[in-house]
């Protein structure tokens, strides 16, 4: 489930490049580069902790003699005053990798606490939570790995993975005389049978056209919850169904209590709020 350490390594070295690339005229005009340095990572806010793993390779990225303690690992619900690592070393490296460490650990940290937060509203039901590809861009690796460590499942890591039919290819096709259940059958005669189809519907009528011609997952998009059992109904059976569009966590048991068997949801990475980290160094 963790990304390979040469993955990490190589978006980490981008992320180091961004903000120490050109050196650190502060650091460097300061600080004795013998002088020693021992750092806490502090919890400021409450959750659940990802990307302890990331921040340990910055710092060794920046300098591998540091030393590096995790107290705390990846999934484990975290308080506010929490130390989730140590750091030890020179002084000056610490200062240097701080940052760039510090955003992965919070930002991971935000993304696998929403998570576990909609994980938690549809405990008890058969939905599966689902992230989307709705990433920032170069880390969806890390982000789709905090969905996980949240409780979440992951959906397409890219393009190549499954045939996604949404409404901007039916459009296209449409205008090409093409029928719903024309293109899914379409879709399934020039795809491997080892990848799934799913089709993006709009309405109940939708959803059974699309089971007919054999979609394999029906995505209800922005559906009522009233719509949506109908659909559920209609598929179960013979599809699987996605509920997506317009779900939080004020309605979000209400949509999995429909009988769906996925819940996407793309404000799992694309618009989360980083949990509050600290780091606090002693010197000498």
């Amino acid at each position: 489930m963790k990304p390979s350490v040469s993955r990490i390594k190589l978006i980490v070295a981008k992320a180091l490049e961004e903000d120490l690339g050109q050196g650190d005229i502060t650091t460097e005009s300061l600080i004795p580069p013998n002088l020693q340095g021992k750092a806490s990572i502090l919890m400021k806010s409450r959750g659940v902790l990802a990307g302890i793993y990331v921040a340990e390779l910055t710092f060794a990225q920046v300098d591998s003699s540091l030393r590096f303690e995790r107290l705390v690992q990846d999934g484990m619900e975290v308080e506010p005053g929490d130390r989730v690592a140590m750091v030890t070393g020179k002084a000056a490296s610490i200062l240097k990798a701080e940052r760039v460490a510090l955003n992965f650990l919070q930002h991971l940290s935000g993304v696998a606490t929403e998570t576990a937060k909609y994980v938690s509203a549809v405990s008890g039901t058969e939905a599966k939570i689902l992230d989307t590809r709705k990433t920032t861009p170069g880390l969806r690796l890390f982000e789709k790995y905090a969905v996980k460590i949240g409780g979440g499942q992951n959906h397409r890591q890219n393009l190549a993975e499954q045939v996604l039919i949404k409404d901007n290819h039916l459009e296209a096709l449409r205008a090409e005389g093409m029928t719903l259940g024309d293109v899914v059958r379409k879709a399934r005669e020039n795809t491997p049978l080892t990848i799934s189809i799913e089709v993006e519907v709009e309405t109940v009528n939708e959803a059974k056209e699309a089971t007919a011609a054999g979609a394999d997952i029906i995505l209800l998009d922005n559906m009522s919850v009233a719509e949506m059992k109908r659909a559920v109904k209609a598929a179960k059976g013979y599809s699987l169904t996605e509920a997506s569009g317009g779900i939080a966590l004020n309605n979000v048991r209400a949509v999995a209590k429909t009988g769906v068997d996925f819940i996407s949801i793309g404000a799992l990475t694309h618009s989360v709020t980083a949990l509050d980290i600290s780091l606090e160094i002693e010197f000498g």
